[in-house]
């Protein structure tokens, strides 16, 4: 029993894996831009399944996992690249990342008055 409920977990632990990472970019590219007083852009391919900080490394997303972006003016956009651009101000575009493992959904919010990244299950 404790084989099977251990062997449900690593893809719901990838999901949360997968959050943290996003986030974790999301908040390097805001303070690079900060720092540097520069435009910095983070680029979600929902084609490819890919994601990364324009001109650097991109990243896989795993196969069992489905990624969306809910755009406050384009609404649910689930095909092709979607750009999170982060200004030297410290500002950012407002948007949703929803990531899904089967039943369980993660979300990842940015907040264009703030500046902030908030991850919610």
């Amino acid at each position: 029993m404790a084989t099977l409920f251990f062997a449900s977990t690593i893809p719901s632990a990838k999901l949360n894996g997968l959050g943290r990472e996003i986030s974790s970019m999301l908040k390097q590219a805001r303070i690079v831009a900060q720092n540097r007083g520069e435009k910095q852009i983070m680029i979600i391919d929902l084609d490819s399944r890919t994601y990364g900080i324009e001109g650097k490394e991109t990243k896989n997303i795993p196969p069992e996992i489905t990624a969306r972006v809910i755009d406050p003016l384009s609404g649910t956009v689930t095909q092709g690249k979607y750009s999170f651009v982060f200004y030297g101000s410290g500002g950012i575009e407002g948007a949703t990342i929803l990531l899904t493992y089967n039943k369980k959904t993660l979300s990842i919010e940015t907040d264009p008055v703030v500046g902030s990244i908030v991850v919610k299950q």
